[in-house]
């Protein structure tokens, strides 16, 4: 993820420059990701008690996963391993979660979908965790993402393996808070690329 307080986006892990210029494609996938995110949340969370709580789902087909995929793709055109790997990994995890609630659920018992889902947070967690710790190297607004999404993610593999529905609530309530710190990250790499007088910060590197 390349979102900088600078007027030109630059890779953030990376310090190789781009051979040729093209826009930063972080905004884009935390947009996506973010969207995403808030609309499963808000169904953890237990708000959509008039909705069919399936919103995400074309959404995380469709703009958490093939768009945030491509934003993916696009960040090892920037030479930015490490927006490549969070934006691919998590494009994927949106577009496998999306086909596990068509093909799997509509089949599986309450039992073997709780657990089911608890086995895919846990295998993301671990691999947030790893994401989380080099984030620290980015800026504090990307660390934010990481660490709010870290919380989310324990909290709910232990509600879904344990069947709780009140664990997983308050997993929905931190996943709202993750989309919203995405959305400000996203927004704030916009406002920074356009480079116009609205501005927002971004942070420092925790670990330099």
């Amino acid at each position: 993820m390349s979102v900088s307080e600078d007027r030109t986006a630059q890779p953030s892990v990376q310090p190789v420059a781009p051979a040729s210029g093209i826009a930063d494609p972080a905004p884009l996938g935390l947009a996506g990701f973010a969207l995403t995110t808030f609309l499963l949340s808000a169904a953890n969370a237990n708000w959509m008690t008039a909705a069919s709580g399936k919103a995400f789902l074309g959404y995380a087909l469709a703009y958490g996963g093939l768009i945030q995929l491509l934003a993916g793709m696009w960040e090892f055109r920037n030479r930015n391993v490490f927006g490549a790997t969070a934006f691919g990994t998590y494009g994927g995890f949106w577009i496998g979660l999306g086909l596990w609630a068509l093909l799997v659920a509509p089949g599986a018992t309450a039992n073997q979908a709780g657990h089911d889902l608890g086995w895919i947070l846990l295998a993301f967690a671990i691999f947030n965790t790893y994401m989380m710790i080099l984030s620290a190297q980015v800026n504090m607004a990307v660390f934010g993402v990481f660490l709010t999404l870290e919380i989310t993610e324990i909290v709910l593999f232990i509600g879904n393996f344990a069947l709780n529905s009140t664990i997983v609530h308050i997993g929905g309530y931190i996943g709202v808070l993750t989309a919203l710190v995405a959305w400000y990250t996203s927004a704030a790499g916009v406002a920074n690329g356009v480079g116009g007088r609205v501005r927002l910060p971004v942070g420092k590197p925790l670990l330099v």
